[in-house]
């Protein structure tokens, strides 16, 4: 497909101060043990598909995520807990990225297509993730941690073949 429509693009640019409390609300749940990060995907993916009016994916879209950095906070965490000689620490696990997208996805109660980007340019990766998508769309984020005075950021799109 070659023309494409955003049904819903949301913003949390910073996220406001109650951002926690609002995915909670918006999932059923508090997340457990998982990383700031994969909190700040969460929170933009479920306002997102809630701004485009779907209460879930299709099961034929795909999402695809973005990031400079991922997640540092608990990337950086794990290597200061190694080199202090601890055993591989649980912060490990919040580092990776797949756990991210199977929460994104367990949030959203889709199962499907995703994948994960670390990219500097981020309209590439888009252009990229819209080939072969199928007519149920794209989820795309980008999603960054608070880190040398940059502000934490989960912006989404969700596009629709036009």
């Amino acid at each position: 497909m070659s023309t494409w429509r955003t049904a819903a693009h949301f913003v949390a640019h910073p996220p406001p101060a109650d951002w926690r409390d609002d995915l909670a609300r918006r999932i059923g749940r508090r997340p457990r043990r998982v990383g700031l990060w994969t909190e700040l995907a969460m929170y933009g993916a479920r306002c997102c598909l809630d701004a485009a009016g779907e209460a879930a994916l299709p099961a034929g879209a795909r999402i695809r995520v973005a990031s400079m950095r991922g997640a540092w906070g608990a990337t950086h965490a794990g290597l200061t807990q190694l080199d202090a000689g601890l055993p591989m620490p649980f912060t490990f696990m919040q580092s990776q990225p797949a756990l991210m997208l199977a929460e994104v996805g367990r949030c959203l109660e889709w199962q499907g297509d995703a994948s994960f980007a670390l990219c500097r340019d981020a309209a590439r990766t888009l252009q990229l993730a819209k080939l072969g998508a199928s007519r149920d769309g794209l989820l795309f984020g980008i999603v960054e941690e608070e880190r040398n005075g940059e502000l934490p950021r989960s912006e989404w799109w969700r596009l629709v073949p036009a």
